[in-house]
């Protein structure tokens, strides 16, 4: 794949004619959104490297695309032992600070994500034409990566010179190889929302190394389907499984990117009834929009950007409540309900209807009803049900058995797909009648409908696995894992002091890595030390809004619980751990807070709610984590010191270190 618009060696770059390169890059753009001062940055950028970089010997680069984030950098320059990332900020007489942030974040993005990059000495340049020389420091971050350093158009030569001096040491790099090292992209869920809407593949984004269940693989096993399903007038529903972060949620965000075709009449959309997940991606996208929009000297309101992604991405509880208005089939053909296992059971959606709609006799589950919604089509339908194991996190969630069930007597036209994880662990199927309907229905097994492999903890792909033996209580497999495939490159700790996990957040945390305090619902006491989980938070802004927003996560002020952060993600999360779940007498205990006191739980429903509260919680973070366990009181009956010191000497036990 041909990742620069332009690449040349810098010789060769220097005797080329400076409009004909203008013509090779321009020529990769799409023309109908090439504006004068993008066309006048680049003839400028083209001006000020033939004068300054002539004297070195490697390759230039421009417009070389960072998957990850959808973007592209101005140029990256590979000379001898280092590779510099230019961004360019034409007419610029100052450095800017969020330029500068962004020259790092694409440093950071081919430290993390391109194999011929690691461990190869990465510096990011600045480069604002017209401002003042500065005396550059050169500060190690990351691995060989380096804080941004500053040139002008007139001492750019100066600058890479003396970088190149200062770092001769170090083994020159083989641009060769460089060039055709896998690019393994791992982005967040609102990076791949908002790439997948400006049209770009899902292989452009996604990992596709043999280390990862592709998800371009299972992208394809859906289309055949829903191909399959049109072509022989089938209505069909399938079934996808994953372990937490591998990508369900972009699997299906793809399928609705893809099928959102109104002239072929698919219209494809993607549901979810998770109302944080909904918020924060659509306000995302609307931004983008926006934000897109005047770069290119368009005129977009906000109010009209939002307006146009809600047809991408919908509430599934508005998508329910107008089936039941409107008796007429949808207009879409392809549903994608996120979180499929979330969806409410036959009682919980009784009394929701009979409460807040007035509703006496609806008698059925959420996800029969839905399924009966897509039904009223006529010809071909397909319904994509995204499933994550042991992800149930409240009263009256339904599980994969509901949405089987309604095929054990109706709906017999329907074929049905299925990830074969489903009939192998106990935590997606508890219920042997829903496999036994999967068998007399002769539904079909697909392998490729499973992820196994988390990519959002691209750091280490066997936290799901620690976190499953932690919850399972057994501590030898946890600390085997721990110790063999989690220490070394994926970071967690423990300690007993909020500031000093404040602290450690803030210092882990590079360019624009994303930060933030988590804890249970159920973490009640949690409240002396400033954590209250009863406030909520506005998902959107916690999500999106910058590091000066004091009600942005950055902030380490206001805390999400797993309601808000399911599906979701940051980089780097502390974990605050209250006395709902704590570890004594050598096993796990579970505790409701109910007016004054703590109280045992006996449901194992609501256990399993627990349990999976904070399994979501444990794998949030891409990058890295701190599990804050604060001191008990025992002058305090809500928080005696043995709830938390038994939990805290559990994880030391596992190896993890105290900060």
């Amino acid at each position: 794949m041909n990742r620069a618009y332009y690449s040349s060696f810098i010789n060769e770059f220097i005797d080329e004619n400076s409009q004909t390169i203008y013509g090779k890059i321009s020529g990769q753009y799409d023309l109908n959104k090439l504006n004068i001062l993008q066309s006048n940055a680049w003839k400028n950028q083209i001006e000020i490297l033939k004068e300054t970089i002539s004297i070195f010997i490697g390759k230039i680069y421009f417009e070389f695309t960072i998957p990850r984030m959808g973007k592209r950098v101005d140029n990256i320059l590979i000379i001898d032992n280092c590779i510099f990332v230019l961004e360019f900020k034409i007419g610029s007489n100052t450095y800017d600070k969020h330029a500068t942030n962004q020259a790092f974040d694409y440093g950071l993005d081919l430290n993390n994500f391109h194999e011929g990059s690691h461990n190869k000495i990465i510096i990011p340049i600045l480069v604002a034409d017209k401002a003042p020389s500065l005396e550059n420091i050169y500060c190690p971050s990351f691995d060989n990566l380096h804080e941004t350093i500053y040139a002008n158009s007139s001492n750019l030569s100066e600058v890479i010179n003396a970088a190149l001096l200062h770092f001769e040491e170090t083994e020159t790099i083989d641009i060769e190889y460089w060039e055709k090292s896998i690019y393994k992209p791992t982005p967040t869920i609102i990076e791949a929302a908002t790439a997948l809407y400006k049209k770009h593949n899902v292989n452009e984004i996604s990992r596709s190394d043999s280390g990862a269940e592709n998800l371009s693989v299972t992208s394809e096993c859906i289309s055949q389907i829903i191909d399959f399903s049109k072509d022989n007038n089938r209505k069909s529903i399938c079934f996808i499984t994953g372990v937490p972060g591998a990508g369900k949620t972009l699997a299906g965000l793809n399928i609705a990117n893809l099928r959102s075709n109104y002239k072929e009449e698919e219209h494809a959309v993607f549901l979810s009834g998770n109302g944080p997940l909904v918020d924060v991606l659509r306000e995302a996208l609307a931004r983008d929009k926006v934000k897109t929009a005047k770069e290119e000297n368009e005129t977009m309101t906000k109010s009209l950007a939002s307006s146009q992604v809600k047809s991408f991405i919908q509430n599934i509880h508005h998508f329910r409540d107008a089936s039941i208005k409107d008796e007429k089939a949808p207009i879409e053909k392809v549903t994608i309900f996120d979180e499929a296992q979330r969806a409410w059971t036959k009682e919980q959606a009784s009394n929701f209807m009979k409460r807040n709609k007035g509703i006496t006799d609806f008698d059925k589950s959420e996800p029969e009803f839905l399924i009966e919604v897509m039904d009223r089509h006529q010809d071909w339908c397909t319904i994509v049900c995204l499933i994550g194991g042991g992800q149930e996190i409240n009263t009256g969630e339904a599980g994969l058995e509901e949405w089987i069930r309604p095929f054990s007597d109706k709906f017999n036209d329907w074929n049905i797909y299925y990830s074969s994880k489903i009939i192998e662990d106990e935590n997606y199927i508890k219920d042997q009648n829903a496999l036994t309907i999967l068998k007399n229905r002769k539904a079909t097994k697909k392998d490729e409908l499973h992820l196994s492999v988390s990519l959002r903890s691209f750091r280490s792909a066997q936290l799901s696995n620690f976190i499953q033996e932690i919850i399972n209580n057994d501590i030898e497999k946890a600390k085997s894992i721990y110790l063999d495939f989690i220490k070394k490159n994926y970071p967690i700790k423990i300690t007993r002091d909020l500031e000093s996990a404040r602290d450690w957040l803030k210092k882990s945390a590079k360019g624009s890595e994303r930060t933030g305090v988590v804890a249970s619902s159920g973490g009640i006491r949690l409240r002396p030390f400033g954590l209250n989980v009863k406030a909520k938070i506005d998902a959107p802004i916690w999500f999106l809004n910058d590091k000066d927003d004091i009600r942005s996560s950055y902030f380490l002020e206001e805390v999400a619980t797993e309601f808000d952060i399911q599906g979701l993600e940051l980089d780097w999360t502390c974990v605050a751990w209250d006395g709902d779940l704590f570890y004594d007498n050598n096993q796990w205990n579970y505790r409701k807070f109910k007016g004054t006191k703590w109280q045992n739980i006996n449901s194992m429903d609501i256990t399993n709610y627990l349990i999976n509260s904070y399994r979501v919680l444990l794998t949030r973070a891409r990058q890295g984590m701190v599990i804050y366990i604060p001191f008990g009181n025992n002058e305090d009956i809500t928080r005696p010191t043995f709830m938390y010191d038994g939990t805290f000497d559990f994880f030391k036990s596992l190896g993890i270190e105290e900060i």
